[in-house]
């Protein structure tokens, strides 16, 4: 029988092992996001959360990050205290051997960016359908000048997932390392906006219909933006709609 643990194995994890072994991963994201919120979020950065009664105690739900910086979530997974996130990451990072041991010793799952990644897909449906709190960044990869179109993979596992969407928008994270460098302790702010779903007519949604969906949750994780200059392309907020959602 074989002894490999969950965390040497999980590239070679089917979807159904992954979500198996979701309970043993719970002791390590407590320890992981008690060390971040020690180090990073207070001893190296002075981080102000804003909305935390709009992530549910329970359930499956997706927490919509914006991406500017390294730091974004790291401090999203330290930020929530009543339950565990699990943070999408991209393939790249398994590069880097510091960022890759931490994805996989916390439970962290990989998506291929530019492609259909079935599995990523599939992984993040199952996630939400067992009651996890996943976390995605739905433009994709890191936008320093602010928000831009996203890809439309974040609709596609909130429609089959009927998932809970949460803006999660990260604002002062920008130059993080510049500041560190001049013992300057960089000032963080997760915001957490309004809580929705998509509205889906008893019927699978058209590529039309999922972009629409993502235009309009875009627009929601812009209004959680606090800094305007970080809404980039949704930076005018008279132009959002509320067509595709049901707000909790």
């Amino acid at each position: 029988m074989s002894t490999a643990t969950p965390t040497s194995r999980r590239e070679e994890m089917s979807v159904e092992e992954f979500i198996a072994a979701q309970p043993r991963y719970a002791w390590r994201r407590a320890t992981l996001r008690a060390a971040v919120r020690l180090i990073i979020m207070k001893l190296l950065c002075r981080v102000t959360v804003v909305g935390m009664e709009n992530i549910p105690s329970d359930g499956g739900a997706i927490l919509m990050m914006n991406h500017i910086s390294l730091l974004d979530p790291i401090v999203t997974l330290g930020a929530v205290t009543h339950r565990f996130v699990v943070p999408m990451s991209k393939i790249e990072n398994m590069h880097n051997p510091i960022v890759a041991f931490f994805v996989r010793w916390y439970g962290g799952f990989t998506v291929n960016r530019g492609e259909i990644d079935r599995k990523a897909l599939t992984n993040s449906i199952e996630l939400i359908h067992s009651g996890q709190l996943i976390l995605i960044a739905p433009e994709g990869t890191r936008q320093k000048n602010g928000l831009t179109e996203a890809k439309d993979g974040l609709a596609y596992v909130a429609t089959k997932s009927d998932a809970i969407i949460i803006p999660t928008a990260v604002s002062g994270a920008m130059g993080w390392l510049d500041d560190w460098k001049h013992l300057r302790r960089p000032k963080i702010t997760v915001t957490f906006g309004r809580a929705f779903r998509f509205r889906v007519e008893g019927k699978r949604p058209s590529r039309e219909e999922l972009t629409a969906m993502s235009h309009e949750a875009m627009y929601q994780l812009a209004i959680a933006v606090p800094d305007p200059e970080l809404r980039g392309i949704y930076s005018d907020l008279s132009k959002a709609t509320t067509d595709h959602l049901t707000f909790l």
